[in-house]
């Protein structure tokens, strides 16, 4: 197992960038992937969320298109299912591409499609997109696909959830069939090796995830009934040891007025759904990465890919729709190797999900006394 990005034999000015952004050794995806990556093989990439898969294709496509003398054309294309991950996944891609001369762009639904069309234009050499809005800008002729080098499907079994294979599909027509594929996906279910089987040539297969949740994380539920949610919530926040916290709910109505609940019983909080505008949404998500909001109340348009440092508490208000989105959720805390808390509230009308998640995970949740929260009571913010 590789211990060191040194041992990747990557430029300088990347070695330089990775020194810049704190990393200090490569996460197990990473040091699979990266010198399969560099080799120019495809690859399918299996881990769980929160363990650097950004990175670990990142890398490889910025030496690969340095070393090629890529410039003033798409030469990469990395598709992403929701806006906040390919924002993220764009931001990380200047701050390395800036070491050496690289440049990215953004190409996402519910902001001004000019910039990003003036970007395209001008041939930026990595696009992010989300499959709809490229799309929407593939009926022009300013898009072109033409020096494409390599494809990156990030949260592919994410994208297959929303619906987006018929868009990707269209997309794949469109992109030379001589090129690098690479794909990630927290989970490997039937459609997603249908998906690879037809799409990649003799991938290199790197399968670290599995159903369980990370080690990292200390998961538990309540039995609890719905009149008392909120007070339990109430409870777990307000404990000494709850610094920041993601509360899931299962809809956008909900989300909104939890999070005024809770602003209004003194909690800096901040809800993010899907009804709300990009520039709102960017608001939420950098108010809370900056501290400013200790308390995200979020739909599963957070779960997956979204990646905030600190996050000392999961809170499942709402049971997930489905068994999988259970580890995606609590993944938002115990990541990059640190310890986090992960609390589920279950109601008597919850029990299929519980019995279908336990048999996903391979094992019992523990379950919790409700008094539990109480013993370390703090005084409200």
């Amino acid at each position: 197992m590789t211990t060191s990005f040194s041992e990747f034999r990557l430029i300088p000015a990347l070695n330089e960038a990775v020194a810049d952004m704190g990393f200090t050794r490569p996460t197990p995806i990473q040091a699979e992937a990266i010198p399969v990556a560099l080799a120019g093989r495809d690859l399918i990439g299996c881990a769980s969320t929160g363990t650097g898969k950004t990175a670990a294709f990142l890398l490889p496509i910025l030496q690969r298109l340095h070393v090629g003398g890529a410039h003033g054309r798409c030469h990469a294309l990395v598709l992403s299912p929701v806006r906040e991950l390919a924002m993220q996944i764009d931001e990380q891609a200047l701050a390395i591409g800036y070491h050496i001369g690289l440049t990215a762009v953004s190409v996402v639904g519910g902001v001004d499609m000019r910039p990003q069309e003036r970007a395209l234009r001008a041939g930026a050499e990595i696009v992010v997109a989300t499959p709809g809005r490229l799309l929407d800008h593939m009926r022009f002729d300013y898009v072109d696909f033409g020096a494409l080098e390599v494809l990156v499907l990030d949260e592919a079994d994410r994208m297959l959830d929303m619906g987006f294979l018929p868009d990707i599909r269209r997309i794949l027509r469109a992109l030379p069939t001589q090129r690098q594929t690479l794909m990630f996906s927290a989970t490997m279910p039937a459609a997603i090796r249908r998906l690879a089987d037809a799409i990649l040539r003799k991938p290199y297969v790197v399968e670290l995830a599995s159903g369980a949740p990370a080690t990292t994380i200390d998961h538990a539920l309540y039995a609890v009934a719905e009149e008392h949610k909120r007070d339990l919530l109430e409870q777990i926040l307000s404990a000494a040891d709850c610094e920041s916290a993601i509360v899931f709910t299962r809809t956008k109505h909900r989300a909104r007025r939890l999070a005024e609940q809770l602003g209004k019983r003194g909690h800096r909080s901040v809800a993010l759904q899907g009804n709300m505008s990009q520039g709102q949404r960017d608001r939420a998500m950098r108010g809370f990465r900056e501290r400013r909001y200790d308390v995200l109340v979020a739909t599963d348009l957070a779960a997956r890919g979204l990646d905030v440092s600190g996050v000392s508490h999961v809170i499942n208000f709402d049971v997930p729709t489905t068994p999988e989105a259970y580890t995606h959720r609590i993944g938002r805390t115990g990541r990059a190797e640190c310890s986090g808390i992960a609390r589920t509230f279950v109601t008597r009308d919850d029990h299929a999900w519980l019995r279908a998640t336990e048999r996903m995970i391979g094992a019992s949740i523990r379950r919790i006394g409700a008094d539990e929260p109480r013993r370390s009571r703090r005084a409200r913010r």
